[in-house]
């Protein structure tokens, strides 16, 4: 079958050609009754205005990167999630979503920016000294990045306040009267890359639990069962005393339950846990966890508004913090 053109729509429709055009564009105003003419025939015929020719006409290429390096450590099923939220919001603004999983860097910026595919660029799996923020204040395209770097400064970020998820925590065991706590934090190789994200969420941990004045052992943590079984073994071993753990990995939460059974650790009358993930993830647990959200569809649809925003030229806030929520469950007392 042939492509439809917007000449078979304005005939279809019985309208001139430019009149099809100004009904598309909304760059002129056309009568109520031939709009929906016009737009009728749209449906019937099934056509879809060229996307070359409308980057060419309008000087936007309508769609945005989303640079998401895959790389060791990285939970992929909640990094689904971002892209989702991200792919559907663009939706939204009429705007298609170019996935870049190659870790490639500030080179890889540099050839999609100067290739002129795309209109903008998000950025995740920012890192606390990210070797792409120099690139990003120098490129014309705008840019939102989910997360933060060490110095914010001059580009626009979104994301959960992790340290106040981290302490939020620590807050809550506290109050339940632990005196001695830990968390699991993600894989080793996350926090060598000064991913900032787990950095931050260690870092608020560490600091309200010596605002409440108890102790806390904070330590990465591997992905597979065999290694956090002996993570959680070490633990208790050198930490007898421990009565509350908090988990921000989210493959491994459901593993730590496992370990603790097979330790002889009850969860909670023995050991209350606390989880930072996506809620699916603490329901299905056994016992139900106690987490802080990660809110990956509010985060990836805040960063694509803030983006469009800063492609119509308007003035955005420079940080946007979510602030964490906590859900008591099962697993926590």
């Amino acid at each position: 079958m042939r492509t439809v053109t917007i000449a078979d729509v304005a005939k279809h429709a019985g309208v001139a050609v430019s009149t099809v055009s100004y009904v598309l564009s909304g760059k002129r105003a056309i009568s109520a009754t031939t709009r929906q003419r016009v737009l009728d025939s749209v449906r019937v015929l099934g056509y879809h205005p060229n996307a070359g020719a409308r980057a060419l006409a309008s000087k936007r290429a309508k769609v945005i990167a989303l640079v998401l390096p895959l790389r060791a450590g990285m939970n992929l099923p909640v990094l689904m999630q971002f892209a989702t939220s991200v792919v559907t919001t663009a939706r939204q603004y009429d705007h298609d979503v170019l996935l870049m999983t190659a870790d490639e860097g500030a080179d890889g910026l540099h050839r999609v920016a100067a290739s002129a595919l795309v209109d903008g660029l998000l950025l995740m799996d920012v890192e606390i000294h990210d070797p792409r923020v120099p690139l990003l204040r120098k490129l014309a395209e705008p840019s939102v990045l989910i997360g933060f770097p060490a110095d914010p400064e001059g580009l626009t970020c979104v994301d959960l306040d992790f340290a106040h998820a981290g302490a939020l925590c620590a807050d809550h065991l506290a109050d339940l009267g632990h005196r001695e706590i830990a968390l699991l934090g993600a894989p080793r190789v996350v926090y060598e890359r000064g991913t900032g994200f787990a950095e931050r969420t260690m870092a608020g941990f560490v600091e309200a639990a010596r605002r409440h004045g108890i102790e806390a052992d904070a330590r990465p943590c591997e992905e597979s069962f065999d290694e956090i079984h002996a993570a959680v073994k070490l633990l208790l071993d050198e930490r007898p005393g421990l009565s509350g753990l908090v988990v921000h990995n989210e493959a491994a939460a459901g593993h730590v339950l496992g370990a603790l059974r097979i330790l002889g650790r009850r969860v909670p009358e023995d050991v209350s846990v606390v989880a930072i993930c996506p809620d699916d993830i603490a329901e299905r647990a056994s016992p139900a966890l106690t987490s802080v959200l990660i809110p990956a569809e509010d985060v990836g649809r805040q960063a694509v508004r803030l983006l469009m925003a800063k492609l119509e030229g308007q003035a955005v806030p420079e940080s946007t913090l979510l602030e964490p929520r906590l859900t008591i469950r099962e697993s926590s007392r």
